[in-house]
């Protein structure tokens, strides 16, 4: 599988050969979404190299015969033609160094505008072309056997394990964010705990909270830690493992990420990536603003998810081969039914009237609608199917079993419960005791092949 860009053309093809972009075999022009974009990188590359040949000022750029006189192209001679007479006689009105300034400008230029069109299409599943990584095991059909079992009320989560559940980026924002699913541990009598972390902080500064979470939850029940991470919180969860393995190696019992940019982001690398034309209207400038004084955190929160970033990260700290990992991915629904969906996000508690009893009112927001026009805009920029801010392919982790549901569930869904949940579906809470039960039997499972091995 290869997605690298053609040189050949003035509009680079990429080739999706998998079930993630839009189609099983598909050429998918970046520059035929953007036709006045092709149109004007052609121009101008036209123009600079017609600059660059009139008005370089050296022989180095024309060429020269040998002889002392420089030879000239039969498109240079035609172009200088063009002020011949004029030049014959008085010589260049201009100086050359402003020529030789003006191709420069034209260059950055064009360069800003390849950047800003070709985006993160090279980068999206870069980990999956990258050379020596562990294949992964498709974990979907167990996965929904053991969604079935837990709509009938058959549990298998045992009680000799703590299960830890990591919210992602703005988690602290979001009141609901995994309560319903640390109440429903709760009720068949569960030890479940919510990692109350800065969520827009460092990956570096959330794993060593992480780690200090694992290490007071062993030390006070004895137990290994099962840990569950969403989006940002299971790359944060990733990253703990990875820096402090030697520390948690006999607490820890697996890891399950859950819609996790573990590749890194699009989105994150199209807001930050510097060298564009989004530059003008300082997109970074805003999402500083954005994180830092608006939520107090810190921009590295969402750098961190770029793929740069995770590239480097990666390459210094890769996940334990011996970890237990399960990675779960969706797909955002984009029907007409999507776009009246609303989430609930909060709770409105209002006044008391009286000696009556407080009422609470949902909070709602269109979430579902936000996350449908962002795949929507990935699909037709990148051909990558994505639940609105992780591409399928990024949240694959290598040498994980892999859950790849059919249905549409976009990014939001596993953090805020929706209004108009179908009955006859499973509920963010069924998901994740189905994720954390698979990966208690992947966990068993290698340490079966483990002890058969040592005898």
């Amino acid at each position: 599988m290869n997605n690298k860009p053609s040189r050949t053309g003035s509009a680079p093809t990429f080739m999706f050969r998998d079930n993630y972009s839009g189609s099983r075999e598909q050429n998918s022009e970046i520059f035929t979404s953007f036709p006045a974009l092709a149109d004007a990188a052609s121009y101008l590359t036209q123009t600079t190299s017609y600059l660059t040949r009139c008005f370089a000022g050296s022989s180095a750029a024309h060429g020269s015969d040998g002889s002392g006189t420089t030879s000239m192209t039969p498109d240079e001679r035609g172009a200088a033609s063009l002020g011949g007479s004029s030049q014959a006689g008085t010589g260049p009105l201009v100086s050359t160094s402003v020529f030789q300034i003006g191709p420069s400008i034209f260059q950055g230029l064009i360069s800003r505008a390849r950047k800003t069109v070709l985006g993160s299409a090279e980068d999206i599943g870069w980990l999956q072309r990258a050379p020596g990584m562990p294949p992964v095991e498709d974990g979907t059909k167990r996965f929904i056997e053991l969604l079935e079992n837990i709509r009938n009320d058959e549990h298998k989560l045992p009680d000799s394990l703590v299960y830890l559940l990591v919210p992602g980026l703005f988690s602290n924002h979001g009141p609901l964010y995994f309560v319903n699913t640390k109440t429903c541990f709760s009720k068949m009598g569960l030890t479940c705990h919510i990692a109350k972390i800065h969520s827009e902080a460092s990956i570096d500064k959330n794993a060593r909270e992480i780690k200090e979470y694992i290490e007071e939850i062993y030390w006070g029940s004895k137990k290994r830690v099962l840990l569950l991470g969403h989006s940002k919180g299971g790359v944060d969860s990733a990253a703990a493992l990875s820096l402090y393995w030697p520390d948690l190696k006999d607490k820890v019992a697996g890891l399950a990420l859950a819609q996790s940019p573990y590749g890194g982001s699009p989105i994150a690398s199209d807001i930050l990536r510097e060298g564009q034309l989004g530059d003008y209207v300082q997109l970074r400038k805003i999402m500083e603003v954005l994180i830092c004084k608006v939520l107090k955190g810190d921009l590295l929160a969402l750098e961190d998810l770029t793929y740069e970033k995770r590239r480097e990260f990666l390459r210094k700290h890769p996940l334990p081969r011996d970890l237990p990992v399960v990675s779960f991915h969706t797909e955002a629904g984009l029907g007409p039914s999507v776009l009246a969906t609303l989430s609930q996000v909060a709770h409105a508690e209002l006044p008391i009237i009286g000696d009556g009893p407080s009422t609470k009112l949902p909070v709602v927001m269109p979430l579902s609608a936000t996350m449908a026009a962002c795949a929507q805009l990935l699909q037709v920029r990148y051909g990558e199917k994505s639940d609105g801010l992780v591409t399928r392919r990024d949240a694959e982790v290598p040498g994980s079993v892999v859950v790849r549901p059919e249905r549409k569930l976009d990014h939001a869904w596993m953090v805020y419960s929706t209004l108009n949940d179908s009955p006859g579906e499973a509920d963010a809470s069924q998901v994740c005791e189905a994720l954390l039960t698979l990966l208690m039997e992947v966990g068993q499972k290698r340490r079966h092949v483990i002890t058969m091995k040592d005898e």
